[in-house]
């Protein structure tokens, strides 16, 4: 009996110290539950986060694309601006170019008309010098007329003698 005592007192104090180690057991998987629910929760969290993540990603590919393609396109437009600043280069020469014999043509369209002038009012003196002998020998051409006459007056006059 007393070793039925002993055995018992030894089986009571083994389920004591299992009921103690089932109790620190269930803290350990309550607390271990808690771990994981916390755990998960954080899954949770740093999945949405992951997706809102993700959408940023394909909005800042998106916006690289479109940063890549403008700036292609500002490539092509640079290329289109140097093209065209050469044009305007080779224009403004031309320009230059057009106004120099424009002055050109100006300058000797002036020294056209000072000529033309010149040789106008030289034309107006033939003119009037013209004018005066055409005038002198009609003077003279009625003088000889006159004097004819009177020659032939005379030579009748002789004549007559």
């Amino acid at each position: 009996m007393d070793a039925i005592k002993k055995r018992m007192n030894a089986l009571r104090i083994e389920a004591d110290e299992s009921a103690a180690k089932a109790d620190e057991l269930s803290a350990k998987v309550k607390g271990l539950e808690q771990e994981n629910l916390a755990k998960e929760q954080e899954i949770t969290s740093l999945t949405h986060k992951n997706q809102v993540l993700e959408a940023e990603v394909e909005k800042l590919e998106t916006a690289l694309k479109d940063a890549k393609g403008a700036a292609a396109e500002s490539a092509q437009h640079g290329t289109q601006a140097e093209s065209l600043q050469r044009r305007l280069a080779i224009l403004e020469d031309e320009a230059e170019q057009a106004d120099k014999t424009l002055r050109e043509t100006n300058e000797k369209l002036r020294q056209t008309d000072v000529k033309a002038g010149h040789y106008e009012r030289k034309v107006q003196a033939l003119e009037n010098e013209r004018d005066q002998w055409e005038s002198k020998y009609e003077e003279m051409a009625k003088k000889y007329a006159d004097t004819k006459k009177e020659l032939d007056d005379f030579v009748a006059e002789i004549g007559n003698i």
